[in-house]
């Protein structure tokens, strides 16, 4: 049989919109590696649907959740060091509800990361604060990095 129409449904049902999902994961990856093309595809699906979301917000939410993070880019916080003081540095900063910032533990060693994200190896910890593309210098205090990383400006 023939499939004569394939609906793209913008509207969460009981579970959330393909199409949201996909921008939002699109933006992320985009944001992550640095890639346009993604924030791109992203934006043109925001704007298919802008109308209906428009006229519908309370059954977008997971488009308006993509929407907000267009709005507002997250900040990426990279970790480079030892395995356990990365990790240990991780969870402290994931203490909190911090919905605009993603947390990247890359320890000494690991898999290369995107030229966007590459930040050398270190003996103690260093974590970079990035928004944007742009990064804040390398801070090597716990505290500080936390302070920095709630006092970055959502754009």
């Amino acid at each position: 049989e023939t499939l004569l129409y394939r609906p793209k449904p913008g509207q969460d049902n009981a579970t959330p919109s393909g199409n949201g999902v996909a921008a939002f994961a699109l933006q992320r990856l985009g944001h992550l590696l640095g890639e346009s093309r993604y924030l791109d595809a992203a934006e043109r699906a925001l704007k298919l649907f802008f109308s209906m979301t428009r006229q519908q917000p309370a059954g977008s939410l997971t488009l308006l959740a993509a929407l907000e993070e267009w709005l507002t880019p997250p900040s990426i916080v990279v970790l480079r060091g030892a395995a356990r003081d990365v990790a240990q540095w991780s969870t402290a900063l994931h203490d909190g509800y911090s919905p605009h910032t993603l947390v990247i533990a890359h320890p000494n060693g690991a898999a290369a990361l995107p030229a966007s994200l590459a930040k050398p190896e270190s003996e103690a910890v260093n974590g970079w604060v990035c928004q944007g593309g742009h990064c804040l210098p390398a801070i090597a205090e716990l505290a500080s990095l936390q302070k920095a990383s709630k006092a970055i400006k959502v754009i």
